[in-house]
């Protein structure tokens, strides 16, 4: 067997390849003309005029029409919000509209995230969510999560970059620090002026979340932190990791706070990942690092305290894949009514019109069921098996109209310039993280049952027959 050099590597390469082989790719709109990629994201406007042809008794007649454009809010529940809260969604959804849209593929594609949003973010008024004082908003979780699903409409990613910042590191800070931690911390993490990130899940430890491994030894000063963390979000550069680890003398789940760069911390990012591609989840490796006794949050004394930051996320959570579904609506309703086969746009024909309203049926349901779980929570009614039902269904339908939109897109529908493909590979991971499937039904099927089968059952003897 010939082993070529490198020289003559290049050189096979050179006979292969035409001359405009490493050429720069066409830009989108002029490859593909006859569509609007999302770059330009369908604005939330009244009416959209283009000339289109109707069908009518086999006559196609050529005619400028007058589309009302509902967006995804068919059933006006955008009158169900407050004045506060729909002035959050307007700014929120202009923001993403203006400065995120453009920008989202590009990044996506480089599996790069854009640094140069995180002030912009800041300015929103919306980060720290529902916390009350300390610089944030103490917005209504209503509020919080039409900001979370107007944010992953345009991009999920972002919507998970602010959602693990705010609705898990800030909101940990906020319920489980001490009052000095809160003041220290919270100001500048409001403003996004500094980043933090929320780590729980170990290699060996996902839906076990409560099994974890990593331990914190108590020392004189502080404590000594050992183990190892995977999948968390913002981690390669947050400026404070909030890490929860095994109090090795009580042997209860304790927190704390890890500034970037503490000596024996490392992080790296996880590659290759298939679904928002623009959140740098990274491996967390924790080799002797020492906190200070100011730095562990008082009040996270047990797992069980975690249930109380896990309520709000949850429900956060949910609200991403509604926001998701609503982009994909808005971007399938465009495209239909923009793109033309057979002499008349995909919207005229009834295969077509039947899934566009099958993906409009599903964010209706969606958007209702996520609002009741927000008037739970604020009524404080809100019960674990209610959260998890909601995650669990909801992006369970979200996959769905995903799909749905997927083929409505044909060809354009695998490339992430028209949004729908880069949506259906995000819905991935958010059907996987804040609990499985499979894992949030249990838990709404323990609650409704009164039976817990989490755990396989006792091993039974083997039966004679």
């Amino acid at each position: 067997m010939t082993v070529l050099s490198s020289t003559d590597r290049d050189e096979a390469e050179k006979k292969v390849k035409s001359s405009y082989f490493d050429l720069p790719p066409m830009e989108v709109s002029v490859a593909f003309p006859q569509a609007t990629p999302a770059s330009k994201f369908p604005p939330c406007s009244k009416y959209f005029i283009s000339r289109d042809y109707v069908c009518f008794k086999k006559l196609l007649l050529q005619s400028v029409c007058y589309y009302l454009i509902t967006a995804s809010d068919y059933y006006h529940f955008n009158e169900l919000l407050t004045p506060e809260e729909q002035a959050v969604r307007k700014r929120v959804r202009e923001f993403m509209e203006k400065e995120v849209a453009p920008i989202m593929t590009e990044y996506w594609e480089k599996a790069e995230f854009p640094f140069h949003i995180i002030p912009k973010f800041g300015a929103l008024g919306v980060v720290g969510g529902s916390i009350k004082g300390y610089g944030c908003p103490g917005l209504s979780i209503t509020a919080n999560a039409i900001a979370t699903a107007e944010i992953s409409r345009v991009d999920a990613s972002c919507g998970t970059f602010v959602l693990v910042h705010s609705s898990l590191g800030m909101l940990t800070i906020a319920l489980c620090g001490s009052e000095e931690q809160k003041q220290k911390y919270l100001p500048s993490l409001a403003q996004m002026k500094t980043v933090t990130c929320w780590a729980l899940t170990e290699p060996d430890n996902g839906s076990d979340a409560s099994a974890l491994q990593t331990t914190a030894t108590k020392v004189e000063g502080g404590w000594v932190l050992t183990g190892q963390k995977r999948w968390i979000g913002n981690s390669t550069f947050a400026d404070l990791l909030i890490i929860l680890a095994r109090n090795t003398t009580t042997n209860q789940v304790n927190g704390f706070i890890v500034k970037k760069d503490a000596p024996g911390l490392t992080v790296t990012k996880i590659p290759n990942k298939i679904g928002l591609r623009i959140v740098q989840n990274g491996d967390i490796l924790l080799q002797n690092v020492f906190v200070p006794d100011e730095e562990r949050l008082p009040g996270l004394n047990s797992f069980q305290d975690t249930s109380k930051v896990l309520a709000v996320s949850r429900v956060m959570v949910a609200w991403q894949p509604i926001g998701i579904s609503m982009g994909v609506y808005d971007m399938c309703h465009r495209y239909l009514l923009e793109r033309k086969q057979f002499g008349a746009p995909l919207a005229a024909f009834q295969i077509n019109q039947q899934k566009l309203v099958k993906i409009l049926g599903n964010v209706q349901a969606m958007f209702l069921m996520g609002w009741r779980l927000c008037k739970l929570y604020e009524a404080g009614k809100m019960t674990p098996g209610q959260a998890s039902l909601g995650k669990a269904w909801i992006t369970s339908k979200a996959r769905e109209t995903a799909s749905l939109g997927r083929e409505l897109l044909g060809g354009n529908g695998i490339v992430g310039d028209f949004l729908v493909a880069k949506a259906f590979c995000d819905l991935e991971p958010i059907y996987t993280y804040e609990g499985t499937y499979d894992i949030n039904t249990l838990v709404t099927a323990r609650e409704v049952t009164g039976i817990a089968s989490f755990k396989p059952a006792a091993s039974r003897s083997r039966s004679r027959l």
